[in-house]
């Protein structure tokens, strides 16, 4: 990695540093947390697993770099909640020099095959939990320092599923209790008592609002379909109180 030239105005002790962006994209499927990573194509790295991300551009803005780099890397331009999860180094976490990460944390429902593009050979969903067990040793280890950056990206939802109403970003419109209880049991890895679930979802101010349509189709009894409540607008803005908290909390 080239030594960059000073800019005319920035102190000379001041530290001219490559920016990234790294895409930590989580959705639940098949009852199952997963995260969309991809398999790099060239060096350093060439054939491992990694996060989407990449190079911020010159005017570019960190948001837009994460957004592009996903689309160009997966193919997928996803609905969801993103924002910024935290800044990663810029010492000892690229084999090419000293490189600052700025990570996102993309919260989306499932949706179609991603396409890999760019400089991604190959791109697919994978089950987080053997590539937490990673970190210590076992299962498939990540590119960088991605196995971290995950491991902090996951624990990031975790925590805001307990206070906000973002476990909505997972599902669609409008969804079932069942299926948004299945969306914290994947997130947090536990097993929920349906009914307390149930009694605690729907019973907490600003969260739910019943729509007054049921499901159709299927072999079992119809279920009562549920939506954000409209009022909430932004599910990252909405407080829950009380907190639904994570049974080992």
């Amino acid at each position: 990695m080239s030594r960059a030239i000073p800019t005319p105005g920035l102190p000379p002790t001041a530290a001219l540093l490559p920016v990234t962006v790294d895409v930590i994209g989580l959705t639940v499927r098949g009852g199952v947390l997963q995260v969309l990573l991809v398999q790099r194509l060239l060096e350093p790295f060439a054939g491992v697993l990694a996060l989407p991300g990449g190079f911020v551009l010159p005017d570019e803005t960190l948001e837009a770099a994460a957004a592009r780099e996903l689309v160009e890397e997966t193919g997928v331009a996803p609905p969801g909640h993103l924002e910024q999860l935290r800044t990663y180094g810029p010492l000892d976490r690229d084999p090419r020099g000293p490189v600052v990460s700025v990570a996102h944390l993309l919260l989306a429902p499932a949706f179609g095959l991603p396409a890999a593009g760019g400089d991604a050979a190959d791109v697919a969903w994978h089950d987080v939990r053997p590539l937490l067990a990673g970190r210590g040793g076992a299962g498939r280890a990540l590119a960088f320092d991605h196995a971290r950056i995950l491991a902090d990206g996951v624990e990031r939802a975790r925590a805001k599923l307990e206070y906000s109403a973002l476990a909505t970003a997972f599902c669609g419109t409008e969804f079932t209790v069942a299926e948004l209880r299945s969306v914290y049991e994947a997130v947090w890895d536990v097993r929920l008592d349906p009914r307390n679930f149930h009694r605690k979802a729907t019973g907490t101010p600003g969260f739910l609002e019943d729509t007054g349509r049921t499901t159709s189709g299927g072999t079992g009894r119809p279920a009562a379909l549920y939506r954000l409540a409209e009022a909430a607008g932004d599910p990252a803005a909405v407080v829950l109180n009380p907190p639904l908290m994570r049974p080992d909390a």
